[in-house]
């Protein structure tokens, strides 16, 4: 079992991404796959009049401040345009796959943030009113159903509240909980990087293997959004996956080149 999450940034295209799920699925690889959305829905909460606020916490992450609207214009761009063209993609290279959201069926729950400590302007602040989450349960029920019955999962980072509020959620974070919860082999993690740089954006000063005692460490080296993808890791490792993997979405094959160690290898 791998669980695939593929990024939102800018410059990550899909057609090698979806070839190469086909050859995997083809070669009776059970997967599942995740995506953000992060860029298209700045592009298009733009166009719409909202653009987007980013905020920073006291420990250090960035993350989108999500009000309600907000939350209705990210589901809208990930669980509608994202998550369908992902499932056209697939389909017209032979992969029978099922577009949901965290949200459908309940598969992934999540504990939300209504109240966000945050640091701006070098004062710490309290925003109220978020729609944001941290992913915690999985429906894996739903999941194995899909698999077994020859389908692949492809899902967007909505997720459900245990007081069934649609709330948005790190991209990351679902695909490591979801990695748990099917007891994946491994998790990898696809951006528009070639994995941790130890001197961002120095692509040259690519980090190709930490251990996951120096996690810490690779949190040092880590800018922006590149720290969540060492917390789901960290998050992942502690749940029982084999290793997690940050690599490139932007090359051939880029889910057959991870596994062949091309990337950051982290276990």
């Amino acid at each position: 079992m791998l669980v695939v999450k593929v990024g939102g940034g800018e410059g990550i295209g899909f057609d090698a991404l979806c070839q190469d799920v086909a050859a995997l699925v083809k070669s009776g690889q059970k997967l599942v796959l995740v995506h953000g959305g992060s860029h298209e829905t700045n592009v298009i909460s733009t166009a719409l009049g909202k653009p987007p606020r980013f905020v920073t916490s006291i420990s250090g992450y960035q993350s989108r401040y999500t009000d309600r609207e907000t939350l209705e214009i990210f589901a809208m761009v990930t669980a509608g345009k994202i998550n369908k063209l992902l499932v056209e993609k697939l389909q017209q290279v032979g992969v029978n796959a099922v577009g949901l959201s965290g949200a459908d069926g309940r598969l992934v729950q999540a504990a939300r943030k209504s109240v966000l400590k945050i640091v701006e302007d070098g004062k710490r602040k309290v925003l109220r009113g978020d729609w944001s989450g941290t992913p915690e349960a999985v429906n894996t029920d739903l999941l194995n159903l899909l698999l077994e019955q020859g389908y692949t999962p492809v899902i967007a980072p909505v997720a459900l509240s245990a007081e069934s509020e649609m709330v948005n959620v790190d991209a990351d974070r679902m695909a490591a909980v979801v990695a748990m919860a099917m007891k994946a082999e491994a998790l990898l993690l696809l951006s528009n990087v070639p994995g941790l740089l130890a001197n961002f954006p120095d692509e040259s000063s690519l980090v190709t293997n930490l251990p996951r005692h120096r996690l810490a460490q690779g949190l040092e080296y880590a800018q922006g959004r590149m720290k969540k993808k060492i917390m789901g890791a960290q998050e992942a490792l502690e749940g029982g996956v084999g290793k997690v993997i940050i690599a490139d979405a932007r090359v051939e094959s880029p889910i057959s080149g991870a596994m062949a160690g091309k990337g950051t290898v982290i276990q």
